[in-house]
Formats: structure tokens, sequence, C-alpha cells
């Protein structure tokens, strides 16, 4: 996404029916606001039977993986991915988080994929790799498919799951330390916090090109809970919702829309921001009955 944009941003034109049964072409030149609206709108405005894409070469080898440093050594490593990211080139990925590893260890992770030329990916990460006495290195040359599944074991089919989030605006010592003392009091081995690297393309975009309104904030946080047994659940939730909370002094009241998490409804308008009440006016254009709310639900405007 920091090299091409995001997904929205590379949407050429859809065929969406909408909740009266009309077969409608979006696009640029046809049904503009529609196809603005689709571009991180949600599932708001009918159900889309054909996407069209612009696509961008890619690999087919990357380079991708893990590094994993000591939970001992995390106001270090949070503090090199606060300032390794400042001057990241477009072609690099770079995501941070606190996770557990199966003998039980914490640890602090950095995660990595770089989509240009092998070899100036390995000078770029040199310093990434070089840093600190790393516990582990699976860093190389990798399928961009394989790169994109690399957290996919992370979340086994029958795992419960409990997300919050928010875009963190400050990644300051003062939000380290409270990321780093959260996740001390972490309440299963599967849970873990996040933060993914913005900017790029992603920030070349105006808020109001499309309905996707969040490109110059230059992080994502995530809190995870993740448990096996629901006798466990009120504790993991309370530990997300407590650990959202604390972190809520460096960010935004926005939220990424698709990070939204049940009994999070009173969110969507800070999800969608300035561009809410223009979502709303499209809404009442394209379905004013809300036939389609079982969603993030903007309703129509009245």
């Amino acid at each position: 996404m920091r090299r091409f944009g995001l997904a929205c941003d590379n949407l050429l034109e859809a065929d969406v029916v909408t909740a009266d049964g009309a077969l409608i072409h979006a696009s640029d030149e046809e049904h503009a606001d529609l196809f603005w609206g689709l571009r991180g709108g949600g599932g708001n405005f009918g159900v889309v039977t054909s996407f069209e894409y612009r696509l961008h070469p890619v690999g087919p080898t990357v380079l991708g993986g893990f590094v994993v440093h000591p939970f001992t050594h995390a106001r270090e490593v949070c503090r090199f991915f606060r300032e390794f990211t400042a001057s990241a080139p477009d072609e690099l990925a770079t995501y941070f988080g606190f996770a557990t590893f199966p003998d039980g260890q914490p640890v602090a992770v950095l995660v990595v994929g770089y989509t240009g030329p092998l070899d100036e990916g390995e000078r770029v990460l040199r310093p990434l790799r070089e840093f600190g006495r790393p516990l582990a290195d699976t860093v190389g040359p990798l399928p961009y498919t394989e790169l994109q599944g690399l957290f996919a074991a992370s979340y086994p089919p029958g795992r419960l799951n409990y997300w919050k989030s928010s875009f963190l605006t400050d990644l300051s010592d003062e939000a380290i330390a409270v990321l780093i003392e959260r996740f001390a009091a972490v309440a299963s081995p599967f849970s873990g916090i996040g933060l993914e690297h913005l900017g790029g393309a992603v920030a070349r975009v105006g808020p109001d090109e499309t309905a996707f309104v969040q490109r110059t904030t230059p992080y994502s946080l995530l809190v995870t809970a993740a448990w096996e047994d629901a006798a466990e659940s009120e504790g993991n939730v309370r530990w997300a919702r407590e650990t959202w909370q604390a972190t809520q002094p460096f960010a935004e009241a926005s939220v990424y829309v698709n990070y939204i998490d049940a009994g999070e409804e009173d969110r969507v308008k800070a999800a969608f921001g300035t561009n809410y009440t223009r979502l709303a006016n499209l809404k009442a254009k394209y379905d004013p009955e809300n036939v389609f709310c079982h969603n993030h639900n903007v309703p129509p405007s009245r």
C-alpha cells in the first residue's frame, strides 16, 4: 500500500446492484458519486458483482519476514521502529508488535516486506537486521503470495477474537511506555499489540478524493485479544478495552472501518470522519430505505 496505495485507490470501475434491483456501472465517468462512495464506504450502497482494478507488477520474489527481539528490549526496538520508518522508502512496509513465543516468552517483533529490487532491499533492510541482538531473523527472498500470508497462522479457525483499534498520531516515548506496560499485563498468549506503518502512496491521496479519509496519520494501532476458552472471554475483552483506552491520549478519534468490532457501532461516524455527511447523502440517493444495513452502517440522511 505504501508503494501503490490502498485497494480502493486502485479500483477503476465496478458493477453494482442497488436496493431497487438496478444494475449500475460505477466509474469516474459513470455514476461518479457512487464510485466515490464505493472506495472506502463499506457495503452501504449495493452488491458489487464485479470489480476492475489497476494492477501493478510485484515480484514474483520479494524480501520479507520477521525479526524477533526479547521483550526486555522492547523500548529500544520500538524507538528504532519509529526512527527507521520515518525515512522508509515507499517499497518498504514495516510493522511492529508485541507477541508471545510458543515457549511462553514475550517478544517484540519487526515484520517487513520489501517489493522493490532485491539487492536494493538488502541495503535498505541492513540497519534493521543489524540492530540489537535478535532472537530470530527470518527475512529473506520469498514469493509475494507467501509474504501476504505471514500472519495466517496467528488466526486459526475456532479461536475467539476481540479487537480494538485507532490511528496513532504520536509514537512518543510516553506512548511506547504505555504499550509496553499494557502488553506486560496481557491476558492470553495468543493476544498482541501491533502498529502498522502507513504513509507513502496512501498519504498522497486527498482525504476527500475517496470515502477513505485517514490519509495522513503515520500509524494504525491494533489491540488483538485472542483466546480459546469461552470462560476467559470477559478477562480478555477487558484487557483489550483497557489497553485501547490507555492509548487514547496518543490517538485520533478515527478508526479503520474494517477494524471496528462488535459493540462499536457508535464509532462508525469516527471511521468516516469528515466524509460521513457526504456518505449519508449518497446513501439517501442509492439506498433510501437502508436495505443494506448489516454492515458498518451509514443510515440515509433525512
